[in-house]
């Protein structure tokens, strides 16, 4: 379908999606999800989710069990905390951005004792601040730690291993949980190695499939503490999925089509190589915070190290309006831009550089921030678009600096 912009001049050619997520789906995910709706209860159905659960273990890097449910990124937090935590229970939660923030509402609303340490929303979660509040707390009451992997509204990255250190060297048995909701499938995530105890992740984001999925990894320390937990769950309950996704089944009508799109998009993930899907996700970040840079605008991300190569942030000059610049570059060159998220709202412009994204669209993409720029008004040394570019065909693959 053809977009109309303002003037009634009709769009020619594909809307360019590069908010960071729901990112864009690939063909071949969308022809496999072009199927007849199948008989969730049949006898070839269990292979379907056999396939896509135990195929969800391999991007998690876990041997843990993992569970789907139809549902987006957000009832997958609740899942983890009404799985795992009793009413009053305190949990610490470190607030790098708007959806850390949203995570440590949910809690409170559930009834939990949600401590948050406030960050700047500049870096990922500082494992010092952590390892302090957790030595503070000769109790023992805080029963879990809760932080973003990849915090979506800001382009920060967390270093979880650093947070498992900081919890391990004070031999705290507080519980590890870890959204991953836009990290996974993009940077790299390992739930064995790290030491996680639950992850939370979605479909719309790495996984390249439209929103309707969400999912939990499960460790074997988060499965004891459910044996003991008693905040409500009926739908959440990890427990009521374990007999039925033994056989590949589900305890209610699960999201069947999308499944067919889940599997497709793990073998496209695994096809690729998980390492070689992190290493272009770094080179194209890298090309585009180098683009960045060149206009002369500021990385919202402060910290080098922190920096997500899912999507970059970009602070606009004083005085001028991030939401109006998205709507000039939406309405000349049907693409659409994040936009700031509460704090930061009108003050940032957000940059998707994930899921099946290429150097040719990168280009595109950098290309209509920069013309965008242009027709806005805003202050900004023109060529970053040629700098991205020699960035890509000369030393392109030196994206190992880039947050992973």
């Amino acid at each position: 379908m053809r977009r109309k912009r303002r003037g009634g001049f009709i769009m020619a050619g594909r809307h360019f999606l590069q908010i960071p997520g729901p990112s864009n789906t690939p063909d071949r995910i969308l022809r496999a999800m072009d199927q007849p709706v199948p008989d969730h209860r049949g006898p070839g159905f269990g292979d379907i989710g056999a396939k896509s659960l135990e195929g969800m273990k391999k991007i998690f890097k876990t041997r843990q069990d993992v569970v789907i449910y139809p549902a987006s990124g957000t009832g997958a937090w609740e899942a983890a905390l009404v799985n795992t935590c009793s009413p009053g229970d305190k949990v610490l939660m470190y607030e790098t951005g708007h959806f850390a923030f949203l995570w440590s509402n949910m809690a409170k609303r559930l009834g939990l004792d949600a401590e948050v340490i406030v960050g700047d929303w500049r870096h990922g979660a500082d494992p010092v601040a952590i390892a302090e509040r957790l030595s503070a707390d000769k109790a023992r009451e805080i029963k879990a730690v809760c932080v973003v992997h990849n915090e979506t509204s800001t382009g920060s990255v967390t270093q979880i291993p650093q947070i498992r250190k900081a919890i391990d060297d004070l031999g705290h048995p507080a519980l590890l949980m870890v959204d991953t909701i836009s990290g996974l499938a993009s940077i790299d995530f390992r739930f064995d190695e790290w030491g996680i105890d639950v992850a939370v992740t979605g479909s719309q984001k790495g996984l390249m499939l439209p929103p309707g999925l969400s999912f939990n990894a499960v460790g074997a320390r988060a499965k004891e503490a459910s044996k003991k937990a008693t905040l409500p769950r009926s739908y959440w309950d990890w427990e009521e999925m374990k007999g039925p996704n033994e056989k590949g089944y589900f305890p209610y009508t699960p999201a069947s089509l999308m499944l067919y799109g889940l599997n497709e998009a793990i073998d496209m993930l695994l096809e690729e190589g998980l390492d070689n899907v992190f290493d272009r996700h770094a080179r194209l970040a890298t090309a585009a915070r180098a683009a960045v840079e060149h206009w002369g605008l500021e990385i919202l991300c402060a910290e080098p190290g922190h920096r997500s190569n899912v999507l970059t942030a970009v602070m606009m000059p004083e005085g001028h309006s991030a939401d109006r610049f998205r709507r000039i570059t939406l309405e000349a060159f049907d693409m659409s831009l994040g936009n700031g998220l509460s704090k930061v709202a009108d003050k940032v412009f957000r940059i998707g550089h994930l899921g099946d994204f290429n150097e040719l669209m990168l280009m595109g993409t950098l290309s209509g921030v920069e013309m965008g720029l242009e027709l806005a008004g805003v202050p900004h040394e023109k060529g970053g678009v040629m700098v991205a570019m020699r960035h890509l065909t000369g030393n392109g693959a030196a994206g190992a600096n880039a947050a992973a």
